[in-house]
C-alpha cells in the first residue's frame, strides 16, 4: 500500500499553486470575519500559508545542505503536527501563531547561513520577505510574553 501511494505523481505546479492561493483566500476571509488586522495577532495567521510554502520550497532546494534541510523539515512538521503549543484543532486558524513563530526562527537561521537570494527566490508572499520577517519577529516577542506558554516558546526558540 505504501509503494502504491508513493508511486502516484505529485500534483502539478498549477494544482499546488491553486491550493496555496485558495488557502491564502480562506485565511484572509477568516481574518475579515473576525475583524483581525495585520498589525495585530492576525498577521501571524495571514502569513502562515506564505511561510509554510517557503519552508516546503526550501526543503526541496538542493543548494541547501542536508543538516539545514532537516532543520527546515522540522519547521514543516511543526506546522503539520496536530498537537503543539497552540493547537489549531482547539482554537482554529489563530492556532497558527506558534507555527509562524517557529517558521520565522527557522527561516532566519537559514538566512544567516545561505545567501539571501537562495531563500527569497522561493518567497511567494506579496510583501518583501525581510520586512515580513522583521514585523513577525518583533511582534512575536511581544506576543509570546503574553501567552501562557510564552516561556516554553522562548525556551524552544533558543
Amino acid at each position: 500500500m505504501v509503494n502504491e501511494y508513493l508511486s502516484k505523481p505529485l500534483p502539478s505546479e498549477k494544482q499546488q499553486q491553486d491550493f496555496y492561493q485558495k488557502l491564502r483566500v480562506r485565511v484572509h476571509n477568516w481574518m475579515e470575519s473576525k475583524s483581525l488586522k495585520l498589525d495585530s495577532a492576525g498577521q501571524f495567521v495571514f502569513f502562515a500559508p506564505d511561510l509554510f510554502h517557503l519552508l516546503t520550497r526550501l526543503l526541496l532546494d538542493s543548494r541547501i545542505d542536508k543538516k539545514s534541510r532537516a532543520y527546515v523539515g522540522a519547521g514543516v512538521l511543526y506546522f503539520m503536527a496536530p498537537i503543539d503549543l497552540i493547537p489549531e484543532i482547539l482554537i482554529g486558524p489563530a492556532g497558527y501563531m506558534d507555527d509562524v513563530i517557529v517558521a520565522v526562527y527557522v527561516i532566519n537561521t537559514i538566512l544567516n547561513k545561505f545567501p539571501r537570494e537562495v531563500v527569497t527566490e522561493h518567497w511567494a508572499g506579496d510583501e518583501d520577505l525581510l520586512k515580513v520577517l522583521g514585523k513577525l519577529a518583533g511582534s512575536g516577542n511581544k506576543l509570546t510574553s503574553k501567552l501562557p506558554a510564552g516561556r516554553v516558546i522562548k525556551r524552544f526558540l533558543k
